[in-house]
Protein backbone atom coordinates (compact mmCIF):
# COMPACT_ATOMS: atom_id res chain seq x y z
CA UNK A 1 0.00 0.00 0.00
CA UNK A 2 0.94 3.50 -0.63
CA UNK A 3 3.15 3.96 2.35
CA UNK A 4 2.31 8.04 2.89
CA UNK A 5 -1.28 6.80 3.37
CA UNK A 6 -0.99 4.17 5.30
CA UNK A 7 0.78 6.16 7.79
CA UNK A 8 -2.16 8.15 8.45
CA UNK A 9 -3.75 5.96 10.86
CA UNK A 10 -7.79 6.99 10.80
CA UNK A 11 -8.17 5.25 14.35
CA UNK A 12 -6.16 3.25 16.99
CA UNK A 13 -5.69 2.56 21.15
CA UNK A 14 -3.23 4.46 22.27
CA UNK A 15 -0.42 2.21 23.57
CA UNK A 16 -1.37 1.10 27.19
CA UNK A 17 -5.18 1.23 25.95
CA UNK A 18 -6.50 3.77 28.06
CA UNK A 19 -8.03 6.41 24.81
CA UNK A 20 -8.68 6.19 21.67
CA UNK A 21 -6.36 7.96 19.20
CA UNK A 22 -8.10 9.36 16.10
CA UNK A 23 -6.67 11.20 13.22
CA UNK A 24 -9.15 15.16 13.77
CA UNK A 25 -10.87 15.38 10.58
CA UNK A 26 -12.55 18.38 10.52
CA UNK A 27 -8.85 20.25 10.91
CA UNK A 28 -7.99 18.42 7.47
CA UNK A 29 -6.43 19.36 5.58
CA UNK A 30 -4.77 22.31 7.17
CA UNK A 31 -3.27 20.23 9.82
CA UNK A 32 -2.71 16.35 10.74
CA UNK A 33 -3.56 16.48 14.62
CA UNK A 34 -4.38 13.48 16.42
CA UNK A 35 -6.51 14.00 19.81
CA UNK A 36 -7.13 11.39 22.66
CA UNK A 37 -9.98 10.09 23.55
CA UNK A 38 -10.58 8.55 27.11
CA UNK A 39 -14.05 9.60 28.50
CA UNK A 40 -17.69 8.14 26.61
CA UNK A 41 -18.45 12.11 26.00
CA UNK A 42 -15.32 12.65 23.89
CA UNK A 43 -16.40 9.65 22.22
CA UNK A 44 -19.94 10.86 21.47
CA UNK A 45 -18.21 14.14 20.66
CA UNK A 46 -15.65 13.01 18.24
CA UNK A 47 -18.65 10.94 16.27
CA UNK A 48 -21.64 13.15 16.12
CA UNK A 49 -19.01 16.54 15.15
CA UNK A 50 -17.40 14.41 12.51
CA UNK A 51 -13.91 14.47 13.75
CA UNK A 52 -14.15 10.56 13.04
CA UNK A 53 -16.37 9.38 10.22
CA UNK A 54 -16.92 7.41 7.85
CA UNK A 55 -19.50 3.98 8.81
CA UNK A 56 -16.44 1.74 9.00
CA UNK A 57 -14.34 4.15 10.66
CA UNK A 58 -17.29 5.36 13.37
CA UNK A 59 -18.31 1.44 14.34
CA UNK A 60 -13.92 1.42 14.92
CA UNK A 61 -14.18 4.06 16.86
CA UNK A 62 -16.85 3.06 18.78
CA UNK A 63 -15.85 -0.13 19.36
CA UNK A 64 -12.54 0.83 20.89
CA UNK A 65 -14.81 3.72 22.64
CA UNK A 66 -16.82 1.19 25.09
CA UNK A 67 -13.91 -1.12 25.77
CA UNK A 68 -12.01 2.29 27.05
CA UNK A 69 -15.08 3.55 29.24
CA UNK A 70 -15.63 -0.02 30.08
CA UNK A 71 -12.22 -0.42 31.89
CA UNK A 72 -13.28 2.90 33.91
CA UNK A 73 -16.75 0.90 35.11
CA UNK A 74 -15.83 0.12 38.89
CA UNK A 75 -18.00 -2.61 39.89
CA UNK A 76 -16.71 -6.47 40.40
CA UNK A 77 -20.03 -8.21 39.89
CA UNK A 78 -21.24 -9.29 36.52
CA UNK A 79 -24.88 -7.37 36.77
CA UNK A 80 -23.28 -4.13 37.96
CA UNK A 81 -20.78 -3.87 35.43
CA UNK A 82 -23.21 -4.56 32.57
CA UNK A 83 -25.33 -2.23 33.86
CA UNK A 84 -23.23 0.33 33.30
CA UNK A 85 -22.04 -0.69 30.23
CA UNK A 86 -25.23 -0.41 28.63
CA UNK A 87 -25.58 2.99 29.42
CA UNK A 88 -22.36 3.27 27.52
CA UNK A 89 -23.64 1.72 24.68
CA UNK A 90 -26.86 3.61 24.33
CA UNK A 91 -25.21 6.57 24.57
CA UNK A 92 -22.93 6.37 22.11
CA UNK A 93 -25.40 4.88 19.96
CA UNK A 94 -26.90 7.98 20.15
CA UNK A 95 -24.05 9.93 18.22
CA UNK A 96 -24.77 9.05 14.51
CA UNK A 97 -27.99 7.17 13.86
CA UNK A 98 -27.90 6.35 10.44
CA UNK A 99 -24.62 4.69 9.97
CA UNK A 100 -25.89 0.97 10.98
CA UNK A 101 -21.95 0.43 11.57
CA UNK A 102 -22.08 2.11 14.48
CA UNK A 103 -24.48 -0.06 16.03
CA UNK A 104 -23.02 -3.21 14.99
CA UNK A 105 -19.79 -2.83 16.27
CA UNK A 106 -21.62 -1.95 19.72
CA UNK A 107 -23.51 -5.01 19.25
CA UNK A 108 -20.73 -6.85 19.11
CA UNK A 109 -19.55 -5.77 22.10
CA UNK A 110 -22.54 -6.30 24.09
CA UNK A 111 -22.57 -10.36 23.06
CA UNK A 112 -19.11 -10.31 24.30
CA UNK A 113 -20.26 -9.02 27.69
CA UNK A 114 -23.53 -11.40 27.82
CA UNK A 115 -21.94 -14.69 26.37
CA UNK A 116 -19.62 -14.85 29.38
CA UNK A 117 -21.84 -13.53 32.74
CA UNK A 118 -19.60 -16.42 34.57
CA UNK A 119 -16.12 -14.20 34.12
CA UNK A 120 -14.67 -12.20 36.34
CA UNK A 121 -14.87 -8.06 34.55
CA UNK A 122 -10.68 -8.15 34.22
CA UNK A 123 -11.72 -11.01 32.00
CA UNK A 124 -14.45 -9.36 30.24
CA UNK A 125 -12.31 -6.40 29.64
CA UNK A 126 -9.38 -8.63 27.67
CA UNK A 127 -12.11 -10.07 25.76
CA UNK A 128 -13.52 -7.19 24.60
CA UNK A 129 -10.17 -5.30 24.20
CA UNK A 130 -9.26 -8.55 21.85
CA UNK A 131 -13.19 -8.24 20.04
CA UNK A 132 -12.46 -4.28 19.23
CA UNK A 133 -9.08 -5.29 17.82
CA UNK A 134 -10.79 -7.72 15.81
CA UNK A 135 -13.28 -5.56 14.48
CA UNK A 136 -10.24 -3.39 12.70
CA UNK A 137 -8.87 -6.23 11.26
CA UNK A 138 -11.94 -7.55 9.81
CA UNK A 139 -12.65 -3.99 8.45
CA UNK A 140 -9.20 -3.89 6.76
CA UNK A 141 -9.57 -6.90 5.66
CA UNK A 142 -13.06 -6.50 3.96
CA UNK A 143 -11.89 -3.07 2.54
CA UNK A 144 -8.96 -4.39 0.58
CA UNK A 145 -11.03 -7.49 -1.17
CA UNK A 146 -13.73 -5.07 -1.84
CA UNK A 147 -11.65 -2.94 -3.44
CA UNK A 148 -10.08 -6.38 -5.36
CA UNK A 149 -14.39 -7.12 -6.50
CA UNK A 150 -14.59 -3.33 -7.96
CA UNK A 151 -11.21 -3.54 -9.69
CA UNK A 152 -12.33 -6.62 -11.75
CA UNK A 153 -14.83 -4.00 -13.32
CA UNK A 154 -12.86 -1.16 -14.14
CA UNK A 155 -10.41 -0.67 -16.80
CA UNK A 156 -6.92 1.35 -16.85
CA UNK A 157 -7.55 5.06 -17.35
CA UNK A 158 -10.59 5.13 -16.81
CA UNK A 159 -12.40 8.54 -15.18
CA UNK A 160 -13.92 7.87 -12.15
CA UNK A 161 -16.27 10.24 -9.97
CA UNK A 162 -16.73 9.48 -6.39
CA UNK A 163 -19.03 11.77 -3.70
CA UNK A 164 -18.12 12.48 -0.29
CA UNK A 165 -15.60 10.45 1.47
CA UNK A 166 -14.98 7.00 1.32
CA UNK A 167 -11.65 6.68 1.38
CA UNK A 168 -8.71 5.81 3.94
CA UNK A 169 -9.16 8.36 6.29
CA UNK A 170 -13.35 6.34 6.24
CA UNK A 171 -11.75 3.12 7.62
CA UNK A 172 -8.87 1.91 8.76
CA UNK A 173 -7.08 0.86 5.51
CA UNK A 174 -7.59 1.95 1.95
CA UNK A 175 -10.98 2.51 2.11
CA UNK A 176 -14.50 0.96 0.12
CA UNK A 177 -15.21 3.54 -2.50
CA UNK A 178 -11.39 4.51 -3.06
CA UNK A 179 -10.30 0.80 -2.40
CA UNK A 180 -10.46 0.10 -5.93
CA UNK A 181 -8.53 3.47 -6.80
CA UNK A 182 -5.61 2.51 -4.73
CA UNK A 183 -4.77 -0.86 -5.84
CA UNK A 184 -5.19 0.70 -9.34
CA UNK A 185 -2.37 3.37 -8.10
CA UNK A 186 -0.57 0.52 -7.04
CA UNK A 187 -0.51 -1.40 -10.56
CA UNK A 188 -0.42 1.26 -12.65
CA UNK A 189 -4.06 1.71 -13.77
CA UNK A 190 -3.35 5.50 -14.11
CA UNK A 191 -7.32 6.55 -13.17
CA UNK A 192 -8.47 10.06 -13.61
CA UNK A 193 -10.27 10.67 -10.45
CA UNK A 194 -13.30 13.38 -9.72
CA UNK A 195 -14.07 14.19 -6.59
CA UNK A 196 -17.31 16.15 -6.03
CA UNK A 197 -16.29 18.77 -3.26
CA UNK A 198 -19.65 17.39 -1.15
CA UNK A 199 -21.34 20.40 0.27
CA UNK A 200 -22.46 21.49 3.10
CA UNK A 201 -19.36 20.02 4.65
CA UNK A 202 -16.92 19.30 2.48
CA UNK A 203 -15.66 15.96 2.70
CA UNK A 204 -14.59 15.75 -0.90
CA UNK A 205 -12.66 19.03 -0.76
CA UNK A 206 -11.26 18.67 2.29
CA UNK A 207 -10.50 15.01 2.76
CA UNK A 208 -11.10 12.82 -0.50
CA UNK A 209 -9.03 15.46 -2.29
CA UNK A 210 -6.43 15.61 0.32
CA UNK A 211 -5.76 12.03 0.22
CA UNK A 212 -5.62 11.08 -3.31
CA UNK A 213 -3.50 14.22 -3.74
CA UNK A 214 -1.13 13.22 -0.71
CA UNK A 215 -0.63 9.52 -2.59
CA UNK A 216 0.06 10.35 -5.73
CA UNK A 217 -3.19 9.68 -7.58
CA UNK A 218 -4.49 12.01 -10.46
CA UNK A 219 -7.34 13.96 -8.89
CA UNK A 220 -9.53 16.66 -9.79
CA UNK A 221 -11.80 18.73 -7.48
CA UNK A 222 -15.24 19.83 -8.80
CA UNK A 223 -18.43 21.40 -7.43
CA UNK A 224 -21.19 19.37 -6.73
CA UNK A 225 -23.00 20.76 -8.93
CA UNK A 226 -20.11 20.38 -11.82
CA UNK A 227 -20.60 16.24 -12.08
CA UNK A 228 -23.17 16.80 -14.89
CA UNK A 229 -20.69 18.81 -17.26
CA UNK A 230 -17.83 16.30 -17.02
CA UNK A 231 -20.08 13.59 -17.28
CA UNK A 232 -21.55 14.89 -20.40
CA UNK A 233 -17.84 15.27 -21.59
CA UNK A 234 -17.03 11.95 -21.68
CA UNK A 235 -14.78 12.73 -18.66
CA UNK A 236 -16.54 9.68 -16.27
CA UNK A 237 -16.79 5.97 -17.39
CA UNK A 238 -17.61 4.81 -13.88
CA UNK A 239 -18.79 6.21 -10.41
CA UNK A 240 -18.05 4.92 -7.40
CA UNK A 241 -19.66 5.74 -4.25
CA UNK A 242 -19.59 4.14 -0.40
CA UNK A 243 -22.97 3.74 1.92
CA UNK A 244 -23.74 4.47 5.61
CA UNK A 245 -26.57 2.05 5.18
CA UNK A 246 -27.78 -0.50 2.59
CA UNK A 247 -31.45 -1.87 3.05
CA UNK A 248 -32.89 -5.03 2.10
CA UNK A 249 -33.65 -4.03 -1.32
CA UNK A 250 -30.85 -2.25 -2.21
CA UNK A 251 -31.42 0.78 -1.24
CA UNK A 252 -28.99 2.84 -0.09
CA UNK A 253 -28.26 6.32 2.65
CA UNK A 254 -25.09 7.46 1.78
CA UNK A 255 -23.61 11.56 1.84
CA UNK A 256 -26.38 13.74 0.72
CA UNK A 257 -26.08 14.46 -2.99
CA UNK A 258 -25.39 10.52 -3.78
CA UNK A 259 -29.12 10.48 -5.24
CA UNK A 260 -28.24 13.40 -7.16
CA UNK A 261 -25.26 11.83 -9.08
CA UNK A 262 -26.60 8.22 -9.66
CA UNK A 263 -29.41 9.91 -11.75
CA UNK A 264 -27.14 11.46 -13.50
CA UNK A 265 -25.09 8.52 -13.84
CA UNK A 266 -28.01 6.89 -15.25
CA UNK A 267 -28.85 9.50 -17.88
CA UNK A 268 -25.50 9.68 -19.29
CA UNK A 269 -25.65 5.78 -19.43
CA UNK A 270 -22.32 5.38 -16.68
CA UNK A 271 -22.44 2.21 -14.28
CA UNK A 272 -23.05 3.45 -10.82
CA UNK A 273 -21.27 1.31 -7.87
CA UNK A 274 -22.32 1.36 -4.39
CA UNK A 275 -18.99 -0.31 -2.26
CA UNK A 276 -19.21 -1.33 1.33
CA UNK A 277 -18.75 -3.60 4.02
CA UNK A 278 -21.61 -6.49 4.28
CA UNK A 279 -21.49 -5.00 8.05
CA UNK A 280 -23.62 -1.83 6.46
CA UNK A 281 -26.67 -4.40 5.02
CA UNK A 282 -29.23 -3.80 7.27
CA UNK A 283 -31.56 -6.92 6.17
CA UNK A 284 -34.04 -5.39 9.19
CA UNK A 285 -34.59 -2.42 7.18
CA UNK A 286 -36.70 -3.50 4.26
CA UNK A 287 -35.89 -0.12 2.22
CA UNK A 288 -35.00 3.12 1.91
CA UNK A 289 -38.51 4.81 3.32
CA UNK A 290 -36.96 2.69 6.85
CA UNK A 291 -34.13 4.52 7.31
CA UNK A 292 -33.90 7.57 9.72
CA UNK A 293 -31.77 10.35 8.26
CA UNK A 294 -29.97 12.37 10.30
CA UNK A 295 -30.85 16.02 10.30
CA UNK A 296 -27.81 18.32 11.24
CA UNK A 297 -27.45 22.11 12.89
CA UNK A 298 -28.62 25.04 9.75
CA UNK A 299 -25.13 26.63 10.87
CA UNK A 300 -23.78 24.13 8.42
CA UNK A 301 -25.19 25.76 5.76
CA UNK A 302 -25.43 29.30 6.43
CA UNK A 303 -22.26 29.70 9.09
CA UNK A 304 -19.51 27.44 9.07
CA UNK A 305 -17.38 28.20 6.36
CA UNK A 306 -17.63 31.77 6.06
CA UNK A 307 -15.82 34.58 7.90
CA UNK A 308 -19.28 36.47 8.39
CA UNK A 309 -22.95 34.89 7.98
CA UNK A 310 -23.83 33.74 4.26
CA UNK A 311 -27.40 33.72 4.04
CA UNK A 312 -30.06 36.25 5.92
CA UNK A 313 -30.64 35.93 9.39
CA UNK A 314 -33.91 34.39 10.32
CA UNK A 315 -34.21 31.89 7.02
CA UNK A 316 -34.86 28.67 6.74
CA UNK A 317 -32.70 25.90 6.31
CA UNK A 318 -32.86 22.41 5.75
CA UNK A 319 -29.66 20.80 6.11
CA UNK A 320 -30.35 16.50 6.03
CA UNK A 321 -27.17 14.72 6.79
CA UNK A 322 -27.90 11.83 4.11
CA UNK A 323 -30.33 10.69 0.98
CA UNK A 324 -30.94 7.51 -0.19
CA UNK A 325 -30.31 5.99 -3.61
CA UNK A 326 -32.87 3.88 -5.08
CA UNK A 327 -31.93 0.64 -5.84
CA UNK A 328 -33.16 1.34 -9.30
CA UNK A 329 -30.15 3.24 -9.96
CA UNK A 330 -27.68 1.28 -8.88
CA UNK A 331 -25.90 -0.92 -11.16
CA UNK A 332 -23.72 -3.04 -8.81
CA UNK A 333 -23.61 -3.12 -4.64
CA UNK A 334 -19.97 -4.50 -4.27
CA UNK A 335 -18.92 -5.91 -0.66
CA UNK A 336 -15.89 -7.85 0.11
CA UNK A 337 -18.33 -11.45 -0.22
CA UNK A 338 -18.92 -10.84 -3.69
CA UNK A 339 -20.71 -8.21 -6.46
CA UNK A 340 -24.84 -8.03 -6.13
CA UNK A 341 -26.64 -6.87 -9.29
CA UNK A 342 -30.01 -6.46 -9.62
CA UNK A 343 -32.68 -8.07 -8.21
CA UNK A 344 -30.32 -7.40 -5.16
CA UNK A 345 -30.56 -10.64 -2.77
CA UNK A 346 -28.28 -9.34 -0.12
CA UNK A 347 -28.49 -11.88 2.16
CA UNK A 348 -26.94 -14.50 -0.01
CA UNK A 349 -23.81 -12.42 0.67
Amino acid sequence: MNTIIAALKTVRLSEDASAVIILDQIRLPGEEVYISLASAAEVWDAIYKLKVRGAPAIGIAAAYGIYVCSRQIQAAAFDDFYREFLKIKDYLASSRPTAVNLVAALNRMEKVVTGHPDFPVAELLRLLHAESEAIRAEDAAACRKIGENCLSLLKPGMGILTHCNAGHLAVSEYGTALAPVYLGEERGYGFKVFADETRPLLQGARLTAYELHKAGVDVTLICDNMASIVMKKGWVQAVVVGCDRIAANGDVANKIGTSGVAILARHYGIPFYVLGPTSTIDLACPDGDSIVIEERSPDEITDMWYTSRMAPEGVKAYNPAFDVTSHELITAIITEKGIAYPPFRLDDL
